[in-house]
């Protein structure tokens, strides 16, 4: 079992003051506070965050603290290593994997219970290296956590905004809740719900961070985050002479206008007709142009066909 430098981990001095210990404490648990963390590697920082705890647990106890000290590296060595490892050895047994959440193996074998033969006896008073107790304080002390939760909407409820019921579970029941979705909110938005998260022991409420998604569209996808994109499929003679063509999207019926000359490929861009960001930029409705023809064609259509044919062989 790997020896851990609690004071390493704190970033300071051996001869660290209580008041040293303390600031550095308060400073790394704000910097890696699991709720505060956007990054990457939340698994990473994770622990991190509970090996600042289990140091501070450690070096904010004078008790604790001049063990720890006394033992140092050599811990391992000697009859308070065997004990402490007998002592771990059982104590995995009787103890579910969730109960050991927050402290280290090294820390339970450093004091947990008869660890250097200090087990609480009936009668006296409970002792101050028991894991168990240990334990128990740190999950009443521990904030409340929010809850996350995800909820797949389509596009066109997305765009016009909605007021959405589902289900999420609390950790100990499952919960109704209804929330409003504001209008053009983009796929990726996080809404805050303020109270409905988990409960801490004290009773205080963490919020509910709810994830919006976009359920997959036949015709539309959202691409650059606020830009909403798809196809327009217009006929031959509009891509020559120009038109005027009114166009469903999950924003609601839009007047596009196609200038002459119109080829296949081309992108139409209709300004601020996309999601809206955090910062109230409007993204853009992304039109490809298609051309084809109609299914069915009259006899003198054909006709002319084939005289533009001929033109162009003259």
């Amino acid at each position: 079992m790997e020896f851990i430098d609690y004071y390493a981990v704190l970033g300071v001095a051996k001869t660290a003051s209580d008041k040293e210990i303390k600031t550095a404490y308060r400073k790394l648990a704000k910097q890696y506070h699991p709720d505060l963390y956007k990054g990457p590697d939340k698994k990473k920082i994770d622990e991190k965050f509970k090996q600042i705890n289990e140091a501070h647990e450690v070096l904010s106890d004078k008790a604790k603290r001049a063990e720890y000290d006394r033992l140092g590296r050599d811990w391992q060595n000697g009859a308070a290593a065997q004990q402490a490892y007998e002592r771990q050895r059982t104590q995995r047994q009787t103890m579910h994997m969730e109960d050991m959440d927050g402290f280290s193996d090294f820390f339970a074998a450093f004091f947990g219970g008869d660890a250097f033969g200090r087990t609480a006896r009936h009668g006296q008073t409970q002792d101050p290296y028991d894991v168990h107790e240990m334990l128990r304080r740190q999950r009443q002390a521990r904030p409340a956590r929010n809850i996350e939760a995800e909820i797949e909407l389509p596009l066109e409820a997305l765009m016009r905004g909605t007021e959405q019921e589902f289900q999420i579970d609390t950790g100990t029941a499952m919960r109704k809740v209804t929330v409003t979705i504001p209008p053009k909110s983009p796929p990726g938005t996080v809404l805050r719900l303020k109270g409905l998260g988990e409960k801490s022991p004290q009773g205080q409420a963490a919020d509910l961070l709810l994830h919006i998604k976009a359920a997959p569209h036949e015709k539309w996808q959202v691409t650059g985050e606020l830009d909403l994109t798809g196809e327009l499929t217009i006929h031959p003679e509009q891509a020559v002479l120009g038109d005027a063509i009114s166009l469903p999207t999950p924003d609601g019926t839009v007047q596009v206008k196609i200038n002459a000359a119109t080829h296949a490929g081309q992108v139409l861009r209709l300004k601020e007709r996309g999601f809206k960001g955090k910062d109230g930029r409007l993204g853009n409705l992304l039109l490809t142009i298609r051309i084809d023809l109609p299914a069915r064609q009259s006899a003198a259509e054909v006709e002319l066909y084939r005289k533009i044919a001929l033109l162009r062989k003259s």
